[in-house]
C-alpha cells in the first residue's frame, strides 16, 4: 500500500472512532458514534462512511477473506448501532474502523504478496449490496410495526 494512501486511512479512522476523548477518562470515540445519536439517519451515514472506507482498502488490494471480516465488522456496528442507547454505547467500545484498519495493516505485514481479488470481490460486493438492503428493510420494517403498535 502506497505510504500516502495509509496516511489517508489512518486519519479517516481516527476521525471516525477515535477523534474525541471523553474528559477524566481513557474513552476516546469519533464521528461515527455522534451520528449514530441521530436515529436510523445517523446510523446510516456511519454506514455509507465505513462503506468508502472499505472500498478504500479493497481498492489497495485487501484479499476476498480479509473483506469479508471486515464486511462483517462494518455490518455489526451498523446492525447494533440502530438499537437506541445500546447502539451508540457499542459505537464507542467496538470501533469497527479501527479493527479494519489494523487487520489491513496486518494483512500487508504478512502477505506482501496479495492474491488477486476477481470473482471474490464481486461476491463481496454483491453481499455488501444484499445485506446494506436487508438493513435497510429490517429498520423500516421495525419502524412500521412500533408505529402501528402506537396507533
Amino acid at each position: 500500500m502506497e505510504q500516502e494512501s495509509l496516511k489517508r486511512l489512518v486519519w479517516v479512522t481516527r476521525l471516525l472512532d477515535d477523534r474525541f476523548r471523553i474528559p477524566g477518562t481513557n474513552i476516546r470515540f469519533g464521528l461515527d458514534a455522534l451520528l449514530g445519536l441521530a436515529p436510523f439517519a445517523g446510523d446510516m451515514v456511519g454506514l455509507g462512511l465505513s462503506g468508502l472506507m472499505f472500498h478504500a482498502m479493497w481498492r489497495h488490494g485487501a484479499g476476498p477473506l480479509l473483506l469479508l471480516r471486515m464486511l462483517g465488522n462494518v455490518l455489526l456496528d451498523a446492525l447494533v448501532g440502530i438499537v437506541p442507547v445500546v447502539g451508540d454505547v457499542f459505537d464507542v467500545a467496538f470501533k469497527a474502523n479501527r479493527r479494519n484498519l489494523t487487520m489491513l495493516t496486518k494483512y500487508y505485514h504478512d502477505n506482501p504478496e496479495r492474491p488477486s481479488l476477481g470473482f471474490g470481490l464481486v461476491v463481496v460486493g454483491l453481499l455488501f449490496l444484499g445485506l446494506f438492503i436487508a438493513l435497510i428493510w429490517g429498520v423500516v420494517w421495525l419502524l412500521s410495526w412500533l408505529w402501528s403498535g402506537l396507533f
